[in-house]
């Protein structure tokens, strides 16, 4: 890479500050070019700025030599005044003297290659900047940390080990080394498929935490499912009537319970309906639950089983509305009125225990991404055939453990790293 870029690193529109990046190896010229000279490393000092004569701002301006910077090239940042016009007479300064604007991501994509991160830290700069509540924030941290490549890292030097026993006996066959050398690396890869089912079998907390956990009301038609959904939501989000089958659609809106984000999803009622419109909306209904993370199942005091039965899961949590109307206690589940406002801090509890039990508390550094789950099942699918060729074929297990190897190689970025690299990075903002 020649060309040397910039971009806005703060928000556009009028602010208080507005940050310019630089990098590349025009970074120190640009800088000598606006009129900034003998500036120390990583302190910022107050310059004036002037271009062909005109004065653009007054600023505070901090160098960052490379390699020991962001990118790993030669950076600087402006930090100017946050009007409009000054950042864009900044910005053409930065265009006349040959810079040019950045892509998405490309700041965090030269600090990859680089070698300043791998690809699994450089996901989590994109996850760190697009978290909203503590729970993303605390996982893309420590994704960042490098906790989910080490974990990787680990994998491929039992997978190396194992693959060290097997080539040795294939290579070495008239040298002085123990018979069944190959044999011996049965452990190692007993062990790994242990730990990669585990990481596969926990693959799915990642995303939910990342993504937002999804609970779905589910139940009868006027169970007070909407009701029920606005008082969660805390506006009228939902249309609420005395008419049966008001809800024709899934309704979703986006909440924090307990530090996690959460979509919570309002259905309609579960009911045969010759109304083709209705009909469908339940079709979705029972999708959408389908794939919930948490099913609510809302029921109304005196309403028949209907479907309940047939459609529940063990893990549901059942919900009886209306608790300002109902007589007897219900059996089970937990009582609210969405009318008063009663048990609505109990149902808040609940929910917010369900999300830490099911999100937080493994060993295993969540998996955040699709990526990581392909590669890692292929990992596992070529290591479980070279355990079982280890002892009658060591050179197809060898073929198999290599495989396996360049799959966990792929999650960070070591090797074959070209065909992701758009993927990845096209998500970033300009200035990251």
């Amino acid at each position: 890479m020649t060309d040397t870029i910039f971009a806005l690193a703060t928000p556009p529109g009028r602010s208080a500050i507005a940050i310019l990046r630089l990098s590349g190896p025009g970074a120190r010229a640009a800088l000598a070019d606006l009129g900034v000279s003998a500036i120390r490393p990583r302190q910022a000092s107050l310059r004036t700025l002037r271009h062909d004569g005109e004065r653009i701002d007054q600023a505070l301006v901090l160098w960052f030599p490379g390699p020991d910077s962001y990118t790993g090239e030669d950076c600087a940042e402006l930090h100017l005044h946050g009007g409009r016009a000054v950042v864009e007479a900044a910005g053409a300064a930065l265009i006349a003297l040959g810079l040019r604007p950045a892509e998405p991501g490309e700041f965090t994509r030269r600090a990859f290659e680089n070698g300043r991160m791998d690809l699994a830290q450089a996901e989590a700069v994109a996850d760190l900047i697009d978290a909203e509540t503590t729970a993303q924030a605390s996982q893309a941290l420590g994704q960042l940390d490098g906790a989910l490549s080490q974990t990787y890292a680990g994998f491929r030097r039992d997978l190396l080990t194992a693959l060290a026993l097997v080539e040795a006996e294939i290579d070495f066959p008239d040298e002085d080394v123990p018979d069944h050398l190959a044999a011996s690396a049965g452990p190692v890869l007993d062990g790994l498929i242990i730990d990669l089912k585990a990481a596969l079998a926990d693959g799915d907390r990642g995303r939910r935490v990342r993504e937002g956990y999804r609970i779905v009301l589910i139940g009868e038609t006027n169970a007070g499912k909407s009701a029920l959904f606005n008082a969660l939501v805390v506006r009228e989000a939902a249309i609420v009537t005395a008419i049966a089958g008001t809800t024709r659609d899934v309704l979703d809106a986006e909440m924090i319970i307990g530090g996690y984000a959460v979509t919570l999803s309002d259905t309609a009622g579960l009911r045969a309906s010759d109304d083709p419109i209705e009909a469908e909306g339940v079709r979705r209904a029972r999708a959408r639950a389908e794939a919930a993370d948490l099913r609510l199942w809302v029921r109304a005091p005196g309403d028949p089983d209907g479907d309940a039965e047939a459609f529940m899961r063990p893990d549901d949590l059942i919900v009886w509305t209306k608790a300002d109307l109902a007589r007897q206690p219900q059996p089970g589940g937990l009582r609210v009125s969405s009318l008063t406002g009663a048990g609505m801090a109990d149902l808040h509890d609940a929910l917010a225990e369900r999300l830490a039990a099911d999100l937080s508390g493994a060993d295993f550094p969540a998996i955040t991404r699709e990526r990581h789950l392909r590669r890692l099942s292929e990992a596992l699918s070529a290591v479980e055939a070279g355990r079982v060729r280890l002892r009658d074929a060591p050179e197809l297990a060898g073929d198999d453990l290599r495989r396996a190897a360049e799959a966990l190689a792929r999650v960070t970025g070591a090797i074959g790293v070209e065909d992701v690299l758009g993927e990845v990075f096209s998500t970033f903002c300009i200035g990251k």
